[in-house]
């Protein structure tokens, strides 16, 4: 049975939260991945970023709907809801963009267990975790490869 110590990469590329979306959207294209674990100045997990939540910001606010009722505006859709939206689109730093609080594995999770999650939960990326500490990364390319052993 596989583990994901036999196929993770290594000592990941992290970000901090505080870094520029822009520096991030600059690494994911220079190394070719899909996302990078978010971490403190500790070493710990505290989100991922991934090319989808730089997609996100480019999409199209949707505008809140209203109804007039005796002469007052009732909102159709949560305002909360809208704001998060325009904070995310407006969203300069990793902080505001990242999934906070990521799934994560670790190093002796079986294969299956993982390609179950990619697939489930459309995750991409998946941070690797031991004793609290990052300590690699998984992605669906990763995966894809043992399926093609004599590629390497």
């Amino acid at each position: 049975m596989i583990k994901i110590r036999d196929i993770m990469t290594k000592d990941p590329i992290t970000v901090s939260s505080e870094a520029e979306i822009i520096h991030v959207a600059k690494l994911l294209l220079e190394k070719h991945i899909n996302g990078v674990p978010v971490v403190d100045e500790t070493g710990e997990i505290v989100g991922i970023v991934c090319q989808s939540d730089l997609i996100a910001q480019q999409k199209e606010l949707p505008i809140p709907s209203f109804f007039t009722f005796l002469d007052g505006f009732i909102p159709l859709t949560s305002m909360k809801q809208f704001e998060q939206e325009v904070q995310r689109v407006a969203a300069t730093k990793v902080s505001d963009i990242m999934t906070p609080d990521p799934v994560t594995v670790s190093p002796d999770t079986p294969l299956e267990t993982v390609a179950t999650l990619m697939v489930e939960r459309n995750f991409h990326t998946i941070p690797v975790e031991y004793e609290e500490r990052l300590v690699g990364i998984v992605g669906k390319e990763d995966v894809l490869r043992t399926l093609m052993p004599n590629l390497d």
